[in-house]
C-alpha cells in the first residue's frame, strides 16, 4: 500500500519514527516533509499530502502538526479529502468503518508516539464498512 505522510515542525520527529516503522512493515512511503525542525507552514505540507490521496497517486495519507487542527483543516479544503483528526486508536478505526476517511491527522504535541503508531496501524488496516454509511460519505463533498 502507497502512503503519504507529512507534518509540520511539531510533528518531525513522529514522522520520521512513523515512516522507518511503515516501510519495515512493507508500506511505500512517500515523505512530503520537512526534515527539521524549523518552523514551517502547515498548509504548505497538507495539501501536498492531500494531491497525493486526490489524484490517487497514493491511497491514504498521514499528517502531524502541534495540535492536528490547523494540518487537518488545511487537509480538508480539498474536496476528495476526508480528513479525521485521530488521538485514539478507537477514533482512528472509527474514522475509516463509517467515515471512509482517507487521511489521518494527529496532534504529536498531545499524543505520546507510541499512541501515533497505534493510530496510525488501525487506520491503514481498517477498511470502510459502506452499507449505511456510504449514503452519509457521498453527502460530505460540498460539489
Amino acid at each position: 500500500m502507497k502512503i503519504a505522510i507529512a507534518s509540520d515542525h511539531a510533528g518531525v520527529d513522529y514522522k520520521a519514527r512513523l515512516v522507518k516503522h511503515l516501510e519495515s512493515k512493507g508500506f511505500e512511503i512517500t515523505d512530503f516533509g520537512p526534515i527539521t525542525v524549523d518552523s514551517v507552514d502547515y498548509p504548505d505540507f497538507a495539501h501536498k499530502v492531500a494531491n497525493a490521496v486526490s489524484s490517487k497517486e497514493v491511497e491514504l495519507g498521514i499528517l502531524f502538526c502541534g495540535s492536528g487542527n490547523g494540518i487537518n483543516m488545511s487537509a480538508n479544503k480539498h474536496q476528495a479529502i476526508r480528513s479525521a483528526l485521530c488521538w485514539t486508536k478507537e477514533i482512528a478505526e472509527l474514522s475509516r468503518l463509517h467515515n471512509n476517511a482517507n487521511v489521518v491527522a494527529m496532534p504529536a504535541r498531545f499524543i505520546s508516539y507510541d499512541e501515533a503508531q497505534e493510530i496510525a496501524e488501525v487506520f491503514l488496516a481498517t477498511e470502510f464498512e459502506g452499507g449505511r454509511h456510504e449514503r452519509r460519505v457521498n453527502k460530505i463533498a460540498c460539489c
